[in-house]
């Protein structure tokens, strides 16, 4: 069995580093703290699991920390969570096993990390994640922020679920203040920077020059593949926001050319074109959403209800609007089928039945 060293950095996180800490403990075989400046009892509640704390100065650089607290792991492989992450009780016990059964000459197990929940729990946006390395010092993060340690060596895939429970949204303006320090700075970007700096311009709606930027980092040869292709997606949307929705179905039709379609990509086409009336145009797009390729061990974003409850429930608006109605209802009731109790397709449900009896001409709903 091999031995894990869990190393986390933190800072004022008294309200959910025990909770993540309590679910960790019985599968970790050594536990780093490396704080960065807690005003708060977050360093009190860590030493209630574990002596290894350590005082980190933070520098606006979120690899720096992090590398930190690797270079105080011990054990054969090193693991990293936030404080606002847990372990739920099925991944203890998968963990456990993983920690029997993995081979020897893995270097990195990539983990799935499920960071949106609906009103059931049930994860909505998911992508997998570096999560453990060997401690053979080979593996650090890179990047001031959105940091990552690039895969290498012998790469395993597990299914130990990883959730993201944030109570409260941290700095908002954090992550963009340092790109742009950064920049005044002369700092180079490499092209991950690029994609997430332009993410990140899109949030605070700098639309301009976020589409400058997403745009230079599409021009990158070294570019990887599953950002790009959610790159177009976030270049349309800053087109959108500059009003020019013209460019921004060219972006979205951009993303074609990378990969098969994906779910994302095509419900963005649909919608595109439902909102402008064409219909039958809308309906092809979100058919083929239904059909799309989930690359869901590839790192890429997955918003899961584009590849379900997205497209059949706007199916059945287009389909209503095209005077199907038979296929509205179907689709309807796939999208009930995707998402049980869904208030949309109860009010579609009473729509159709009205309209039966009555002909009453009411709009279905859309999420």
């Amino acid at each position: 069995m091999i031995s894990v060293s869990l190393c986390m950095i933190v800072k004022d996180e008294e309200e959910v580093l025990g909770r993540c800490l309590e679910s960790v403990k019985n599968v970790v075989d050594e536990i780093i703290i490396a704080d960065t400046g807690s005003k708060d009892r977050t360093k009190e509640i860590a030493r209630q699991y574990t002596d290894k704390v350590y005082d980190f100065e933070w520098k606006d650089d979120f690899s720096a920390a992090r590398n930190f607290s690797l270079s105080k792991g011990t054990k054969d492989y090193l693991m990293w969570i936030d404080a606002d992450d847990v372990l739920p009780e099925k991944s203890v016990w998968e963990m456990l096993k993983l920690k029997e059964e993995l081979p020897p000459d893995t270097d990195v197990v990539m983990l799935p990390y499920a960071v949106a929940f609906d009103s059931r729990g049930k994860s909505t946006f998911t992508y997998f994640r570096e999560r453990i390395v060997k401690n053979s010092g080979d593996f650090r993060f890179e990047g001031r922020v959105h940091e990552a340690i690039p895969p290498a060596g012998n790469v395993h895939y597990s299914d130990v679920l990883i959730e993201h429970r944030k109570i409260h949204s941290g700095d908002s303006s954090r992550n963009l203040r340092i790109y742009e320090d950064m920049e005044e700075k002369g700092e180079v970007f490499d092209s991950r920077s690029l994609y997430y700096y332009g993410r990140e311009l899109l949030f605070h709606e700098k639309y301009k020059k976020g589409a400058e930027v997403l745009q230079t980092f599409l021009n990158c040869p070294d570019g990887w593949i599953e950002n790009k292709i959610d790159a177009t997606r976030q270049l349309a949307y800053c087109f959108y926001g500059l009003g020019n929705d013209n460019r921004a179905l060219c972006a979205l039709l951009e993303g074609l050319a990378y990969d098969v379609p994906r779910g994302e990509t095509c419900c963005d086409l649909g919608r595109h074109f439902m909102d402008r009336g064409k219909y039958e145009q809308a309906v092809y797009w979100y058919g083929q959403a239904l059909s799309a390729k989930k690359a869901d061990r590839s790192g890429a974003f997955i918003t899961e209800e584009c590849y379900g409850y997205l497209p059949a429930i706007s199916l059945c608006i287009c389909y209503d609007r095209l005077g199907k109605y038979e296929l509205a209802e179907t689709y309807n009731e796939m999208a009930e089928g995707f998402s049980p109790g869904s208030a949309f397709c109860s009010a579609n449900r009473e729509y159709f039945r009205e309209r039966r009896s009555d002909g009453q001409k009411k709009n279905p709903n859309i999420h």
